[in-house]
């Protein structure tokens, strides 16, 4: 009959040859990192030593068991006939360590069963049983080589590691602990229980033996001190974690018990009479505790080995899973045997810990401190601990990990509840402000904090027979004010939504007490002051949405996908309970607070939360009677944009058709809507009529249009026909200029919100042509008068006709009639080049402008600033959207990329998107208008400052680092580029020298300080291209006869730029550069994909080192990686380039692939702007340059391909037309 052990070991070795081999790394780390807490170095030495051997023989010394440790040799009885054979590979070891490794590994037989097997083994042969077990220990670290008998005998532990480290050779970092794969992931588990098991088997026999333990732990010791890191994980989680030492304190445990059990038994036996009394019980007792003194010596001091030998050096390891390892089991023995362990000598070494730079060790210190101050009968004794320490742990409430500083506020609680007085007021105030925190279980822990230390003592729920009893209205009371008085004295935020959705874990039934917060509302004599009622209207807003939604507040993230089944009916039943309660009150609370806009406003966002069918089912129409009128009153009273849009949305929710109350709530909007435009139709003809109104009546009009054009956002209010008399009153406004901008303003949003219901209609129901065109009149109407309103006085109008502008141009874009909607194409608006042209200079008057700077954040100031940032940010957006939808023209785009590095912290993030989108519509024409950007930048500086030391100013320089911004912004994708950046350099080369200096002078040609600019693109460039670049540069300067006897400083930069490291000075000899003919060596041992990641990398590095740094940025570029160059980040991210292969990679080699298009959309937007008349150039010696210099270029490519070796040819592709002549 098979054994357990074989059987499972069967198993094992199947499973064992689909999985990977695991093996360590051997590189040798330094394994012990610097003590964790400054300033405790001191005792930290005094309880360690640097040396091991020497700790180890002193911990030794120390021992007080009957068989002391035994260190060389490691055996005094070896037996014929055990030798052992050295294990090759996992999968071919010897029998007896693999079978019982494999079966540890399965798992699939009972530990208790492995150990017995072990034990009878042991028994018959105890050399051989203890070899079998010592490379258990062996193969469970990943190591190939085994332990022999010959080892064994004559090798001292030290030896036997440094053999075993020799022969662990393998290149994976990888080793049973840390391998991937299920069947790893379970080994931890059945080590560590195989382990447990043995001790435990053991404790009443061989635990005692001294041979086979505490030659085991000197092992385990030694292992634990090895370079090896799989050697030094493995064994300190057999000798620390879960393991040995562990087990061992479980048995000093039972031990102990068993002696106070014994000296009961003793003493109420010698209590007994003289005749009563057993001389042999007493004997035998006294033996007994004799035998189970000498016991626990001994355990301790195997206890005190391992913690000496092990913990002292492994709980400062370089490793982290290591120190996590050491922290979690002290823990473990404090708590299980706290008599020994929960000692200051001990709880330092957590102490020092918790300044561990790693997250998971500082998380098992909390873990393990958790443990100790749950227990009340622990705490008298961590006093000191927690006086030394306290403001570590309050500290960690701010950690940057997230679930480290849930813990330590968890922490703190426990420290609340059983250490009275402990916190200080101090600590709590460090503390209270978490609970406004982005994460939600940072928040909740926090709140949970603030409820124990200022609720609970105030509120405690007594309990009677057992059951909760429901808390009184004076308790509620309480809570709500001590809830209003931390929010309102604490001035830590300024909504509390957040506040309750920290408390509604902890304390989510006083918060769901609506009953109290009404009553705490509607009572006349309530003491509260104005924000007091304001903070209480929004608490019961808070915590009525929270229950009826169910998710936090916008900003905090729970990492919760849904709710559960019970959370959902708990919230069904919230929900239920909340409408009708409020259901008849929400009128009363709107009767009495009508007069305050800012109470009025969250009262009517209640309405959003309740179950409206409630009204029908439970026949409460009475109290919608009443909640429509006090909703009427609201709005003819008010004209705030806040309290007229929660109206609006109000109204718009109970105009439900599917609610059979419907009619009676449409009739009250009639009504309402009704009266409304009556006033509208009066005050406007005052107004058009007279020509002076005084201050009341243009408030009226204005408060009219406001609330007519906030119903009519959420509302289809086609059938009052407003649009007619708002255009009227706009036209005058732009003809006469005598209306009021509070006027203007709302009249505007009202025709707005007339055509898009207009085209609603119109596009659900279908429609005539005449109905088309008379929409398209009136829409193509009212842009003119925003086109015109752009050039009003009064800025607020003229971003409200910008943002209606670029909204209805986007509307009316060629992207309506996509989806089976072509029956729209007559309503397709294209915008003229003048409304264009006054759209780019809106966006430049308006939105890149330089802004104050902003102060603390806190002042009336600075919200005023962050609030118009946040509009130039909409009135960018809106633009770019423009260009990207193909409204405007793609040129366009130049006024916002030139102003990308110079407004990168206001409008980075907007600016990189667009780009990026550009990229993807068309890469030739975006890498065009980026040019375009450079040049009319250039053109400006040029223009103001005249070209004399052009590239010393802090203008240029800003102008280099938003060239190298948009190098960077191409990406990684250098072959995908290629023809871009040719092209690129071909426009730039151009422009340098489109305009030359007056006959007869030596200057430079005035553009010629744009190739210091280009320079910056030349990384991105092919070895080949920039020979064949220099080559056309040379050309280009040849046609210019008042060349110096000196080369020009940008021509040098340019130069050196496009010039490999080795030959900078050939490439630029003293009269004009000249491209200096190389052979290019093709690689021989290199797979395409290789050669395409090594040009990827080598582009992204510079070309060359300039002998002029002032005057070229590349010498900085070539000191440091290019991540260093843009420090922020912004083009760090790039998509890394991937292999060619299949069609992909023929469509590389195409020649065709590599032609450089044309622009087919022709001049745009651009070019019709007055700063872009740069771009007129002279055609004829334009073209002139282009014939003389293509056959150079065709040279170049013969001689390059003849040069290059035939797999180079594969993939260079310079025989292959992709510079295209006919574009120079």
């Amino acid at each position: 009959v098979s054994s357990p052990l074989q059987i499972a070991a069967g198993g094992a070795q199947r499973a064992l040859s689909a999985s990977s081999r695991s093996s360590a790394n051997l590189a040798c780390d330094d394994r012990d990192s610097e003590p964790a807490a400054e300033g405790d170095s001191d005792s930290l030495s005094a309880d360690e030593g640097s040396d091991f051997e020497e700790s180890l023989r002193r911990s030794v010394k120390k021992r007080t068991a009957k068989r002391p440790l035994k260190t060389t040799p490691l055996a005094k009885h070896p037996k014929k006939g055990s030798q052992m054979v050295r294990d090759n590979d996992w999968k071919e070891s010897e029998p007896s360590a693999n079978n019982l490794f494999d079966a540890v590994k399965a798992a699939k037989s009972d530990m208790q069963s492995l150990v017995d097997e072990w034990l009878d083994n042991y028994k018959q042969n105890q050399d051989a049983g203890f070899l079998e077990l010592i490379n258990f220990f062996i193969r469970s670290c990943g190591c190939k080589g085994t332990v022999t008998p010959e080892m064994f005998t004559k090798m001292s532990n030290s030896e036997i590691i440094q053999h075993l480290t020799e022969q662990f050779n393998e290149d994976s970092g990888d080793y049973p602990l840390t391998a991937p794969g299920p069947s790893w992931k379970k080994f931890q588990g059945s080590f560590c229980e195989f382990v447990r098991t043995l001790v435990y088997q053991c404790q009443y026999s061989l635990l005692y033996d001294g041979f086979p333990m505490d030659n085991l732990i000197s092992l385990l010791t030694g292992l634990s001190d090895s370079q090896v890191r799989a050697f030094r994980h493995t064994s300190t989680l057999a000798g620390t974690a879960m393991k040995l030492m562990t087990s061992l304190v479980r048995v000093a445990l039972q031990l102990s018990l068993h002696k106070d059990n014994n000296q009961r038994q003793y003493e109420a036996e010698r209590n007994k009479g003289p005749g009563q009394r057993a001389p042999e019980r007493l004997e035998s007792l006294l033996e007994k505790r004799k035998e189970l003194q000498e016991h626990q010596e001994e355990i301790e001091g195997m206890m005190n080995a391992l913690f000496r030998g092990v913990f002292v050096h492994r709980y400062r390891d370089v490793l982290p899973e290591i120190r996590a390892i050491c922290i979690e089991e002290i823990g473990c023995w404090m708590q299980s045997y706290s008599t020994s362990f929960l000692t200051d000598s001990y709880l330092k070494y957590i102490g020092w810990t918790l300044h561990d730079k790693h997250r998971d060790v500082r998380l098992k210190c909390l873990r393990a401190l958790k443990g100790l101050y749950s227990n009340r009968d622990l705490t008298a004794r961590l006093e000191l601990f927690t006086s030394r320490f306290k403001d570590r742990m309050v500290s960690m409430v701010m950690d940057r990990e997230y679930d480290v500083a849930v813990e330590a506020v968890r922490l703190l609680i426990l420290i609340l509840k059983n250490m009275e007085g402990v916190l200080t007021d101090t600590d709590c105030e460090n503390i209270y402000p978490v609970v406004y925190a982005s994460n939600r279980a940072l928040a909740s822990a926090a709140g949970e904090f603030l409820y124990w230390k200022l609720f609970y003592p105030e509120c405690e729920t007594r309990n009677v027979s057992g059951r909760e009893r429901r808390r009184s209205p004076r308790v509620q009371r309480t809570f709500f004010h001590l809830l209003l008085s931390f929010f309102v004295e604490s001035e830590l935020h300024d909504h509390v939504a957040y506040l309750v959705d920290s408390l509604w874990d902890c304390a989510g039934s006083q918060l769901k007490d609506w009953e109290s917060l009404t009553s705490l509302l509607l009572e006349k004599d309530q003491n509260l002051g104005d924000v007091q009622e304001s903070t209480l209207i929004e608490i019961l807003v808070s915590s009525a949405r929270q229950a009826s939604e169910g998710h936090p507040p916008v900003g905090r993230v729970t990492g919760r996908k849904g709710l559960t089944l019970k959370e959902r009916k708990t919230q069904a039943d919230d929900k239920v309970k909340l409408t009708e309660h409020l259901i008849p009150l929400l009128p009363q609370l709107l009767a009495k607070y009508s007069a305050d806009a800012e109470k009025v406003s969250p009262l009517l966002q209640l309405l959003s939360y309740f179950d409206l069918n409630i009204y029908c089912t439970r026949r409460l129409e009475k109290h919608l009677e009443l909640l429509l009128q006090q909703l009427q009153e609201v709005v003819v009273k008010h004209a705030e944009p806040a309290v007229l849009e929660a109206g609006a949305h109000s109204l718009y929710l109970l105009c439900n058709p599917e609610f059979t109350f419907f009619s009676r709530v449409d009739f009250a909007r009639s009504q309402l809507v009704d009266l409304l435009t009556d006033r509208f139709q009066q005050e406007l003809e005052e107004l058009l009529q007279s020509s002076f109104l005084d201050e009341d009546e243009v408030y009226n009009l204005a408060a009219t249009l406001k609330r007519l054009s906030a119903f009519y956002n959420a509302h289809d209010l086609t059938r009052w026909e407003l649009y007619e008399p708002c255009y009227r009153l706009l036209r005058k406004a732009v003809d006469t200029g005598e209306v009021p901008h509070q006027v203007t303003l709302p009249a505007l949003t009202l025709v707005y919100f007339s055509i898009l219901w207009t085209l609603t209609h119109i596009s659900g129901l279908g429609a005539s042509q005449k109905e088309l065109l008379s929409l398209k009149g009136r829409m193509v109407a009212f842009c003119e008068l925003c086109q015109s309103c752009l050039s009003d006085v009064d800025p607020e109008i003229q971003e409200q006709a910008f943002v209606l502008l670029s909204d209805l141009l986007l509307i009316f874009s060629p992207q309506m009639i996509i989806g089976g909607r072509d029956f729209l194409r007559p309503l397709v608006f294209f915008p003229e080049a003048t409304l264009q042209s006054e759209l780019a200079s809106f966006l430049m008057d308006h939105v890149f402008i330089q802004a104050g700077e902003l102060g603390s954040g806190h002042s009336q100031e600075d919200h005023l600033q962050i609030e118009q940032l946040h509009q130039r940010r909409r009135l960018l957006a809106g633009f770019c959207k423009l260009l990207l939808y193909g409204v405007l023209e793609m040129d366009a785009a130049s006024d916002v990329f030139k102003h990308y590095n110079k407004f990168y912290n206001d409008y980075g993030d907007i600016i990189k998107e667009t780009l990026t989108r550009a990229r993807q519509i068309d890469r030739s024409h975006c890498s065009r208008i980026l040019l375009l950007s450079l040049k009319q930048l250039y053109t400006e500086l040029l223009q103001e400052q005249g070209p004399q030391g052009l590239n010393e100013l802090p203008a240029f320089i800003e102008m280099r680092d938003l060239a190298r911004r948009f190098a960077l912004s191409f990406g990684p994708q250098q072959l995908q580029n290629r023809d871009l950046v040719v092209m690129l350099h071909k426009e730039g080369i151009k422009f340098s020298l489109s305009e030359l200096p007056p006959a007869g002078s030596s200057d430079q040609p005035p553009n010629l300080a744009f190739l210091e600019l280009l320079s910056e693109f030349s990384p991105r460039l092919f070895h080949q291209d920039k020979q064949l670049l220099l080559s056309y540069l040379e050309k280009c300067l040849q046609h210019i006869s008042q060349v110096p006897g000196h080369p020009w400083g940008p021509v040098t930069t340019y130069c050196n730029s496009l010039s490999p490291v080795e030959n900078t000075a050939e490439a630029s000899p003293q009269k004009y550069p000249r491209s200096k003919r190389r052979r290019i060596e093709g690689p021989s041992k290199r797979n395409r994909e290789d050669i395409i990641s090594s040009s990827q990398e080598e582009s992204l590095q510079l070309s060359s080192i300039p002998p002029t740094p002032a005057l070229t940025s590349t010498a900085v570029k070539s000191r440091q990686p290019l991540g260093a160059v843009e420090e922020d980040g912004s083009e760090s991210d790039f998509a890394q380039g991937q292999p060619l292969v299949g069609t992909q990679r023929s469509r590389f080699m195409d020649p065709q692939y590599f032609h450089t298009p044309r622009n087919p959309s022709g001049p745009g937007l651009g070019t019709r702007l007055t700063r872009l008349s740069l771009m007129e150039e002279d055609k004829e010696e334009e073209l002139e340059i282009q014939d003389e210099s293509s056959e150079e270029w065709q040279d170049r490519d013969k001689q390059a391909s003849s040069h290059s070796s035939p797999r180079e040819h594969g993939l260079d592709l310079l025989g292959s037309t992709e510079l295209n002549i006919n574009d120079f």
